[in-house]
């Protein structure tokens, strides 16, 4: 006899059926509103914020003093001109870093990171063979590591900014989708900015954040365009730079703007696609010097090696 086929078994069977069907009833909340219910409750659960440890709000009030100091240093010393700042301004708003305060922050970090290269100059240059004897070489170290520390935060924002429009210009095609498809369903292009980057906040937070600001800017009630505009000014790419005057146009003309969109959509994929194929294509040019170094003398003791041993045993 089949041990399933049993009295014994069916009926454990059918008990733990029935456990597992009360679990579920008491567990998983009956009815339409009890779900909306228990999904909202989910919701803010979610997005309640987590309490801090003590260590961890020691940690936040020092990083928040340092910054202060930070920003207390550039104001007091003037550091380049308004040409300099206004530069300086662009490649903190498009690193993302747009507080009211950023640029005296960033000013005060060049001074800190010049000062303590400088410092490490004036420990080092004594150790120098031959000229570190001498009190002019150490003070042209001094100088030249204060201008290289002073320079090295700049190049440390170039690289975040190139990262994150990287990153902003990677998922453009898709936040193009998904604007089409809410002009689509009739919102209105605030309400369509607002909700892409609702939903690119998981995949993509550089650009969820660009158009939520912008979105801002659109709700509140000021120009349209001058709004559209800002967003091209802060991340600084010509792919977005055509969208903002694709959307400065249709409502200028009051053209629809969904084909439009759709073709910009299709043409930032076709460039991005061009971007890539060049790079396979460069591959094999760059794997050139790797493989005459590291490749190449290798194959060649392994096919060579063989022989040159019997050679020299064969001379001796």
């Amino acid at each position: 006899m089949n041990p399933i086929d049993s009295p014994v078994a069916r009926d454990l069977a059918l008990v733990l059926l029935l456990c597992g069907g009360l679990l579920l009833t008491l567990v998983w909340p009956r009815g339409t509103r009890r779900r909306i219910a228990h999904r909202t409750r989910r919701t803010v659960l979610r997005a309640k914020p987590q309490q801090l440890s003590r260590k961890e709000e020691q940690v936040a009030d020092l990083w928040q003093r340092l910054l202060k100091n930070f920003a207390s240093l550039g104001e007091r010393v003037p550091v380049g001109g308004q040409a300099q700042r206004n530069k300086l301004r662009e490649q903190l708003v498009r690193a993302g870093f747009r507080e009211r305060r950023a640029i005296s922050m960033m000013i005060g970090l060049k001074l800190l990171a010049g000062a303590l290269f400088a410092f490490a100059a004036i420990g080092v240059g004594p150790y120098v063979p031959r000229i570190g004897e001498y009190f002019v070489f150490r003070v042209l170290m001094m100088g030249a590591a204060f201008i290289v520390g002073m320079i090295l935060p700049e190049i440390a924002l170039d690289s975040l900014g190139g990262r994150r429009q990287r990153i902003i210009s990677s998922y453009l095609p898709d936040a193009l989708d998904l604007l089409v498809i809410c002009t689509n369903a009739g919102n209105s292009l605030t309400v369509g900015v607002k909700r892409v980057a609702r939903e690119l906040r998981t995949i993509c937070p550089p650009l969820a954040d660009e158009f939520t600001v912008t979105g801002d800017e659109l709700q509140i009630g000021s120009d349209s365009a001058v709004a559209l505009r800002h967003l091209a000014e802060r991340i600084g790419l010509p792919s977005v730079r055509a969208l903002v005057a694709t959307l400065i146009q249709s409502q200028q003309y009051g053209t629809p703007i969904t084909q439009s969109l759709r073709m910009l959509s299709r043409a930032e994929r076709t460039a991005q696609m061009m971007a890539l194929e060049e790079k396979a294509a460069k591959l094999a040019t760059k794997m050139t010097m790797p493989m005459m170094f590291f490749i190449l003398p290798t194959v060649g003791l392994i096919a060579a090696g063989p022989a040159v041993i019997r050679l020299i045993a064969v001379f001796k």
